[in-house]
């Protein structure tokens, strides 16, 4: 009988290809699961923001009665902000936007509001000294919008968020050269495109006199800017729009971009409402989808018991920015929707 000839089965040796597939295939696997997994989260944590209530008209003079008026009717997924940066030296506000966000057509309207508008209080970067919450009242009754959202940062903030982003690539629009022992500030720039870091960036925003005219002190002191405190709002425009169009572009560092937002800054929005904004945001153009503007108005408006000259605005100017840019409701505002303060 025949011995039968057993053989050996020999596992066969996969080749390198085929173990490179395999890996791809568990690599693919793992990041679906994980990218399932953010996204339940996501849905779970995000929150549709709450918009605010309709500023209340100011009440007519004695003897006249109110105009009855149509309801406003909200823009839908519409959100108004105001972003506050405060004063280094002093407690008032340094820097005044407000913004509009319609997350629908993805547009957003800034607007500035130059530090030392006319209110009946006086100068309205004071108002910040009572709280960021009156601060975003008064605005919200100067141009007759709601404000749902403040924003008020905090200056170490603003440099690590510009640090963390690896610094930004920005075109200083006019000579800067401010001296300033008592502070400790220093700053010196040309005109021109370079690389900024975080405090390059936070000298640039504060910028708005020169120290190196002819003469001494304060004669040697005059505008860095050719329409002043105008001037340095629209750098600052430039600056945000530059910074956040670079952090939208590594949406890697959210997390990030989170922890220095809830350390830094003082908002109402809460956490589940930031991670709602998030998902429209990274679709965001900024060269086709953002407009800025600032209030304009007569900067040598004299107001007594201050000694000091205030920013009174055009009313009709301001008319026509807030309904261009700001308004979040269906149909343009009135004169009589707003507050917009004259000093006779």
């Amino acid at each position: 009988m025949a011995q039968r000839v057993k053989k050996k089965c020999r596992r066969r040796r996969s080749s390198p290809l085929h173990r490179l597939g395999r890996l791809c295939y568990g690599v693919l696997v793992a990041l679906s699961v994980c990218v399932v997994v953010l996204f339940c989260a996501y849905k779970l944590m995000a929150k549709e923001p709450e918009i605010a209530a309709v500023p209340t008209p100011t009440p007519p003079p004695p003897g006249v009665s109110a105009q009855p008026g149509s309801a406003l009717e909200r823009k839908p997924y519409t959100y108004t902000f105001l972003l506050v940066a405060k004063d280094q030296v002093g407690s008032n506000a340094d820097t005044m936007i407000v913004c509009t966000y319609d997350t629908v057509n993805q547009t957003v309207g800034m607007v500035s509001i130059p530090r030392d508008t006319l209110v009946k209080s006086g100068k309205l970067n004071a108002v910040y000294q009572k709280g960021i919450e009156t601060l975003r009242d008064t605005v919200s009754d100067l141009l007759g919008i709601p404000i749902d959202f403040y924003v008020g940062v905090n200056m170490d903030g603003f440099r690590e968020l510009v640090d963390e982003l690896g610094g930004i690539e920005f075109d200083v629009p006019v000579h800067m050269a401010y001296d300033d022992f008592v502070q400790g500030l220093s700053i010196h720039y040309e005109p021109g495109l370079q690389h900024l870091d975080g405090q390059d960036v936070l000298n640039v925003a504060r910028c708005r006199k020169n120290s190196d005219g002819e003469g001494t002190y304060p004669n040697n002191i005059y505008d860095t800017y050719p329409d002043a405190d105008i001037g340095r709002t629209r750098t600052q425009q430039q600056l945000i729009a530059t910074i956040l169009k670079k952090a939208l572009s590594n949406p890697q560092k959210l997390n990030r971009y989170v922890e220095i937002f809830l350390e830094y800054v003082n908002t109402n929005l809460e956490f589940g409402e930031m991670l709602w904004f998030a998902q429209p945001a990274l679709g965001f153009h900024f060269e086709t989808g953002m407009t800025s503007a600032t209030l304009t108005g007569n900067g040598n408006t004299y107001y007594p018991g201050w000694g000091k000259y205030c920013y009174q605005l055009y009313p009709e100017e301001t008319l026509e920015t807030v309904n261009t840019l700001l308004n979040p409701y269906t149909q343009d505002l009135t004169l009589e929707d707003m507050n917009v303060f004259q000093y006779q």
